[in-house]
């Protein structure tokens, strides 16, 4: 089910929320129970198929935190240990099959010639997400963080609906302390409010501007992927077109998770944080997909190392973690090289920095303006050549993207054939990257205007009934012009 259809606003929403709140003043596992039905049933609406394979994930992971939590309170040596080992290998063993077994065989046919042939496995949506919140679960109560073992909260803290599908990653222990608190289970006016503001901002940004800009990118990259050779013009218009895209569209997705769960009172944590004012590409993993980014550092880069074993291994381990975030998002060539650039952006600015400190120059670079913007143009263009690869579904497809932008020819006669055969403008196009670039730069993003929303409605009984009902109806009209598409368009995130 996805939250740009009416089936979800119209229908799912509303009687979510009726029964959560009716439950929630008689008894508030009643409305935890209702809320985690409900999660299921969204997620079961979407792929029924695999609805018993996410509830046994979870009876699983459970049962396994369980043990080891009971083998810590013995004092058992090894146990903890062992559970937690059986943990992890059977959620990636899991991962591994669905998601990378077609790509895995394939490749080892291609090398070996062996004739080898598999039926294409259909990857399960979501599973990248709750695998990973819940091995952190499992590698927090092998450390003896977790204290919440009531089974009901646990299962709508892996399954909750706002993020199953596409994220934010979460800590158990950012959640289950909300799901105990009593207070979360009555209606309050201002949180609600709020939350449907925002919800309807990340629907704007989905429905209008990332779906608006799509065609551009689309229509290039699949030519690439095809065989064509775009013109400079359409590869530059192309690739900055689908940054813009998959920045609105992962952005919007943020956002109405975020407000769907301040209408639950519930609050998720922030997983986007305007990547794009970054000005180096450690400060663009700070803010892009914050959730991944922390889970990658805490759970694979420390684990490895990270950084007190040495430079050379302090690198290593970046490029190893790096390698391992791209190939999370997709059995494919072009992620893993994603990642590896990554990897090496990383390595070059902590190389960079290293070499500030040791001879002084980081306070003046600091202070100046001119290395400022000379270190966001740089970090920008980094991240706009990795996307080619990240959107690219083949590698030669990225090499004639990336090979027509180094050349910059323009289309002959002022002719863009790949956009032309799409129906579409080149003026356009760029219209729309000028406008969502200045919006994604200029503007103060939603996790500021979120905060101030909520502070507003908090103070003002009168103002946040105004905002609720004005909101409603966007959210109504934005859903209607959505559904007069031939096709409801899913997140790009809902691939991974």
């Amino acid at each position: 089910m996805l939250f740009t259809t009416a089936i979800f606003v119209g229908a799912f929403l509303p009687i979510v929320l009726l029964g959560f709140f009716a439950l929630g003043r008689r008894s508030t596992t009643g409305a935890a129970l209702w809320l985690f039905g409900a999660s299921v049933f969204f997620y079961g609406y979407w792929m029924p198929a695999f609805t018993l394979l996410l509830l046994g994930s979870v009876v699983f992971n459970f049962s396994v935190g369980l043990c080891i939590s009971r083998a810590r309170q013995q004092a058992q040596r090894t146990a903890p240990a062992v559970w937690l080992v059986l943990g992890i290998v059977v959620n990636l063993g899991l991962l591994s099959y669905f998601k990378y077994a077609n790509f895995f065989v394939d490749n080892l046919d291609k090398v070996l010639s062996l004739s080898w042939h598999m039926a294409h496995i259909t990857l399960p949506i979501g599973i990248s997400f709750y695998t990973f919140t819940q091995i952190a679960f499992l590698v927090d109560a092998w450390q003896g963080k977790v204290h919440e073992v009531r089974p009901i909260h646990y299962g709508l803290f892996v399954t909750y609906f706002p993020h199953l599908v596409a994220g934010p990653i979460l800590h158990h222990a950012q959640m289950m302390p909300q799901f105990a608190s009593p207070s979360v289970y009555r209606f309050q006016g201002g949180h609600f409010a709020a939350g449907l503001a925002i919800f309807c901002i990340g629907l704007l940004k989905k429905v209008v501007l990332a779906d608006g800009v799509s065609p551009y990118a689309d229509a290039v990259f699949l030519g690439a992927d095809s065989g064509l050779l775009p013109t400079g013009t359409e590869a530059w218009l192309g690739a900055c077109a689908y940054a813009l895209q998959l920045y609105f569209d992962f952005s919007g997705y943020s956002d109405m998770a975020i407000g769907l769960s301040w209408m639950f009172n519930i609050r998720l944590p922030y997983n986007f944080n305007s990547p794009y004012k970054a000005r180096s590409i450690s400060d663009f993993w700070r803010r892009w997909h914050i959730s991944l980014s922390t889970f990658l550092r805490d759970y694979l880069y420390v684990p490895l190392g990270g950084s007190r074993k040495g430079a050379l291994l302090r690198y290593v381990n970046l490029a190893v973690t790096m390698v391992l975030g791209g190939l999370w998002h997709g059995a494919n060539w072009s992620f893993v090289l994603w990642g590896a650039l990554h990897g090496s952006y990383l390595m070059l600015n902590h190389g960079f920095r290293a070499v500030c400190i040791r001879w002084g120059w980081g306070e003046r670079l600091h202070a100046s303006r001119s290395f400022g913007l000379l270190s966001w143009v740089l970090t920008l263009l980094a991240v706009l050549v990795a996307w080619v690869f990240f959107r690219a579904t083949s590698i030669d497809g990225a090499l004639r993207m990336l090979h027509a932008m180094a050349d910059g020819m323009p289309g002959a006669g002022g002719i863009h054939p790949l956009l032309w055969n799409a129906g579409l403008q080149v003026s356009v196009g760029a219209g729309w990257c000028a406008a969502l670039g200045l919006a994604a730069l200029v503007l103060p993003n939603s996790n500021q205007v979120g905060e101030r929303v909520h502070s507003w409605c908090l103070r003002s009984p009168d103002g946040r009934v105004a905002l609720g009902a004005a909101a409603m109806l966007s959210a109504l009209f934005l859903v209607l012009v959505n559904s007069t598409r031939d096709a409801a368009s899913a997140f790009i995130y809902f691939n991974f």
